[in-house]
């Protein structure tokens, strides 16, 4: 059994970029307002960056979940119309 070779256009790897920032701002944002509303030093923003790149990765990994199967029932729902 043979793989195919597959393509990623740059198109492609621009918007898988652009989301994955778009959660890490986010993430990084969110640690930002904690600082603020905890009333913690603005060291936490430097040392917690360890913790913000994990859960960034996490929502980034969530984000793929849900795309693909969003993906897969439009596929299938798309057959069965036409």
């Amino acid at each position: 059994m043979m793989l195919k070779d597959s393509v990623i256009t740059a198109g492609q790897k621009k918007r898988e970029i652009i989301i994955a920032l778009c959660c890490f701002a986010a993430m990084f944002l969110l640690n930002v307002f904690c600082v603020i509303r905890y009333a913690c030093p603005w060291t936490e923003i430097f040392t917690q960056l360890g913790f913000v790149v994990v859960f960034s990765v996490g929502i980034y990994v969530l984000t793929v979940i849900v795309r693909l199967i969003v993906k897969a029932f439009a596929s299938l729902f798309g057959r069965c119309r036409g």
